[in-house]
């Protein structure tokens, strides 16, 4: 998710509760293979840290040769894996012709799997996207993406018009499960999933090869462990978040992409919301534990 699943938010998760594989946030494929903007691209997108492994680069465009280019780049620095998206439904990404643009246009969506799959060499490349542009169409674009053969297709069971505005339909996403057997594509699904035991049912209803989380892990690092976590938890989580966002992206990404997440850590407990107000003063990781530090001396926590 964009300006939110960055490396910081990333060490966090891998730390807390790591699932089987985490993406970065989508990256043009414009952007990453200009040479004026890749740098600039790496150092804000896609710096990693051994714990995140394995770690899947996501990308998006519409041009198969840069895709080509792209994968290759993605390839040399060393990610587990590259992801394709075409559901992004952002109004500037779909009038480029990326994203959820490209379920209309089926025949590119299969050149730039081949080119991408041609540069990514021997990584696995996967495809994200939705059932469809403003009705269901999974019939049809399935067929498509399957033909392409990706190693896996990760579908959230809404189109590209409902956004996130209706429940996600896994009857839909069941139906594309069907659509691949036999093919060697794994299918994943993603809408919905507020739970570990909510994927687990999921994934009986549905028979997919496994879910992908998004929405539901913001402020919620522990999500794939389990755990319930208490007060003392949350607290810590903000320092170390802060921590590990400062390391991370000091002269690169300005402090301020961190209060979002410091904002969903401080909810659910008695005096949460007097933190809240206060970490969003925070200029920088010290500020942070010092508001922390100073509520638990108030709170006698």
């Amino acid at each position: 998710m964009h300006e939110v699943t960055d490396t910081a938010f990333r060490q966090v998760v891998a730390r807390l509760g790591k699932p089987d594989a985490l993406f970065t946030e989508f990256v043009s494929v414009d952007g990453l293979c200009h040479e004026k903007s890749h740098e600039k691209i790496v150092r804000y997108y896609l710096r990693f840290a051994e714990i995140e492994r394995p770690l899947v680069a996501q990308v998006w465009g519409s041009d198969p040769e840069k895709f080509y280019q792209a994968a290759q780049i993605v390839r040399k620095r060393g990610f587990d894996g590259i992801d394709i998206n075409m559901g992004c439904p952002d109004k500037a990404v779909v009038k480029s012709g990326g994203g959820a643009a490209l379920i209309r246009q089926p025949r590119l969506a299969q050149e730039i799997i081949a080119a991408t799959k041609e540069g990514a060499d021997n990584l696995p490349v996967s495809v994200k996207t939705r059932i469809g542009f403003e009705k269901n169409e999974i019939e049809s674009w399935m067929s498509a993406l399957i033909a392409a053969r990706p190693a896996a297709i990760t579908l959230h069971g809404r189109t590209k018009k409902e956004l996130s505005n209706v429940p996600a339909r896994w009857d839909v996403i069941a139906n594309a499960v069907h659509m691949a057997q036999g093919s060697g594509v794994l299918v994943l699904g993603n809408g919905d999933v507020k739970t570990m035991d909510d994927a687990r049912a999921k994934i009986n209803q549905s028979g997919v090869d496994g879910v992908m989380v998004g929405r539901g892990i913001l402020g919620y690092p522990w999500f794939f462990s389990e755990i319930i976590p208490s007060l003392e938890d949350r607290l810590n989580v903000i320092v170390l978040h802060a921590q590990i966002f400062e390391e991370s992206f000091n002269g690169v990404k300005s402090f301020a992409h961190l209060l979002k997440h410091l904002h969903a850590y401080a909810t659910g407990f008695v005096g949460a919301k007097e933190l809240r107000m206060q970490l969003m003063h925070a200029t920088n990781a010290r500020d942070v534990a010092r508001t922390v530090a100073v509520w638990r001396g108030a709170h006698g926590v």
